[in-house]
């Protein structure tokens, strides 16, 4: 057995950090281990899930099974590591934004990979970032963070359009992914920091 790609090493920490993400919100709203290792499952493989159906293959996790085997590891280190993590306010966003920027990536060069045009590749890098947050949220019954202020699926959209871009100057395939995944993250700091955020549609009969 070879050593793994560099994608899927990106792939691999996606998932440890996604994981993390939801476990840590499963443990705040105080499910039991069996809970958040669901709600763990379920933030790391379900945007690559909805992104592999969409795109005509296997879900990568029913082939592999290191998915769910690092969805059990991010549920021991809350284990081990809880009451720090839970002290630590800042920790589900900094797991969530660092899955968010390498899924988005791993989702792009899949569709790119299999041959779908860059405003394929685009959606399926969001949908690979995003969805699995989605989820997340909606098992803990939260309102999901692309519907809210929040810049957080156009952060993955943002990002690529900048591997597009870097692909198309020519720039080398493991800087290009770099730079997207920096892309993405830079740019969801950078709107949590500074409050950005996309205009609110107001309702009928709204004011200010």
């Amino acid at each position: 057995m070879g050593f793994p790609s560099f994608m899927e090493v990106l792939d691999f920490i996606g998932t440890f950090a996604f994981a993390i993400s939801g476990i840590r919100l499963a443990s705040a709203k105080r499910f039991d281990l069996f809970g958040a290792y669901v709600v763990g499952v379920v933030t790391a493989i379900g945007g690559g899930t909805l992104r592999d159906l969409m795109l005509g293959v296997t879900p990568i996790w029913m082939t592999n099974p290191m998915y769910l085997i690092c969805s059990g590891i991010a549920l021991l280190w809350v284990i081990v590591f809880g009451k720090r993590l839970i002290h630590q306010q800042n920790t589900f966003f900094i797991f969530d934004t660092i899955g968010l920027a390498l899924f988005t990536v791993v989702g792009v060069e899949k569709a790119l990979a299999l041959g779908f045009p860059l405003w394929v590749a685009v959606i399926m890098g969001t949908i690979t970032g995003a969805a699995g947050g989605v989820f997340r949220d909606v098992f803990i019954n939260e309102i999901p963070l692309i519907f809210r202020k929040e810049i957080y699926a156009l952060a993955c959209i943002i990002g690529g359009l900048f591997y597009g871009l870097f692909d198309w100057l020519g720039v080398d395939l493991v800087l290009t992914q770099c730079l997207s995944g920096l892309s993405v993250f830079l740019v969801r700091v950078l709107a949590v920091k500074y409050h950005l955020g996309l205009p609110i549609l107001k309702g009928e009969g709204e004011e200010g």
